[in-house]
């Protein structure tokens, strides 16, 4: 498919869009559907995308494994350490009402940083799957 040049041009134009729409159901999951785990599908999809269009070594270069890895540890650090935030705080374990003066503002907080850490982690994880999977079908086309 690299060599298909409308859908090169085709993808060039799309994928800014999908990583900007995985941003607005990012932030608008607080107020409405999505969240936190859509926005990492979407995200993902738009990778793996590029990927399925340039190659998975333009993919590589773009996201690399390692950066996914860390990625993926860091979202799940994320989410945990707002739990820990509350504990830290006086409240129990994710309860948000304690992160803020205002128990409103607290519970949004709360949220938005929840959100967060599931979205980055649920990218990581759709990509390093799409990752692990392309590489074992290259070991086993090489067998």
């Amino acid at each position: 498919m690299r060599d298909d040049l409308v859908l090169r041009v085709v993808a060039k134009l799309l994928i800014p869009f999908m990583l900007v729409f995985a941003l607005y159901v990012q932030f608008h999951g607080d107020y409405g559907p999505g969240g936190g785990f859509q926005a990492g599908v979407i995200a993902a999809a738009a990778i793996v995308f590029y990927a399925i269009t340039f190659g998975l070594a333009a993919a590589q270069r773009l996201v690399p494994e390692r950066i996914v890895e860390r990625l993926l540890a860091a979202g799940v650090l994320l989410y945990a350490g707002v739990g820990v935030a509350g504990l830290a705080l006086g409240g129990n374990y994710l309860d948000y009402f304690v992160l803020a003066a205002d128990p409103a503002h607290g519970q949004h907080r709360g949220i938005f940083w929840v959100e967060a850490g599931v979205g980055i982690t649920v990218a990581a994880v759709m990509l390093k799957l799409f990752y692990m999977f392309v590489a074992r079908g290259r070991d086993a086309g090489d067998a």
